[in-house]
């Protein structure tokens, strides 16, 4: 309608759109020029006019369909990518272990506890890192936190943490310098869901087997400053928005 001004994204859309195609046409012209083909010959391969494709890489043509810059791609052996940027909107792949984590982080802050992110353990293997490696130099403690959202191999997460346990065991010695090695501790921070609760109640005697230090005493210890590191491996669980930890009731069993 004749007067209609016209919607912000339309004006923001035209002025991304006349940028891309002044970028594609330079990409275009450039690639063609490599190939040591003429405007004439690059268009026959394309089925357009010669004067289209000059239009094109000259970047006059933010009318020209995305099918004719797509095979202009392919004509010139160049590979094309139209799509959307990641959505701000959506969570992180790791939001809920990332959550976790950050909770962690916070409250053995104010534990007196120095945090890291990710600590890789091996050099030569970014997927073997501890997901919260607490430090405490007043405490002379030093803490590997491993943050799950859920489980995927028991198995295989068990081991993770033993080698883990003992390379911190091995950094807890140079730590000490001339005194005594820090003390190391291990702790599960499990996402307090359904499934989780099902998991840890069907494989119990695992758990108390893997993790049977007091889970209260290891939210003592990530939440309250001077609290004591308990000696064994212990599971505490955060609560599915990860705003709080506490601890774990083990279910008593006659067998």
């Amino acid at each position: 309608m004749a007067g209609t001004k016209r919607p912000e994204a339309r004006i923001r859309g035209a002025s991304l759109a006349s940028d891309a195609v002044v970028k594609l046409g330079r990409e275009i012209r450039r690639s063609r020029i490599r190939r040591r083909l003429r405007q004439q010959a690059l268009a026959e391969r394309v089925g357009i006019s010669r004067a289209l494709l000059a239009k094109m890489e000259a970047g006059h043509a933010t009318g020209t369909s995305p099918e004719v810059w797509f095979a202009l791609a392919v004509a010139v052996d160049r590979y094309l990518k139209f799509e959307f940027a990641r959505d701000p909107a959506q969570e992180l792949a790791d939001a809920g272990h990332a959550d976790i984590q950050e909770l962690v982080l916070r409250v053995a802050k104010q534990a007196g506890y120095r945090g890291g992110f990710e600590l890789r353990t091996r050099a030569t293997d970014p997927s073997r890192s501890i997901d919260v490696p607490l430090l405490s130099r007043q405490a002379r403690g030093l803490v590997i936190a491993e943050c799950w959202n859920t489980f995927g191999d028991l198995g295989g997460a068990a081991r993770s943490s033993q080698q883990k346990l003992t390379i911190a065991r091995e950094a807890a010695v140079v730590l000490g310098g001339d005194g005594e090695p820090y003390d190391v501790g291990l702790c599960w921070i499990v996402r307090d869901t359904k499934r989780n609760r099902e998991l840890v109640a069907r494989y119990g005697h695992i758990f108390d087997a893997l993790l049977p230090g007091s889970s209260l005493g290891w939210v003592r210890a990530l939440t309250v400053p001077g609290a004591e590191l308990p000696t064994q491996p212990g599971l505490i669980w955060s609560d599915v928005r990860a705003t709080r930890l506490f601890s774990r009731r083990r279910q008593l069993s006659g067998s």
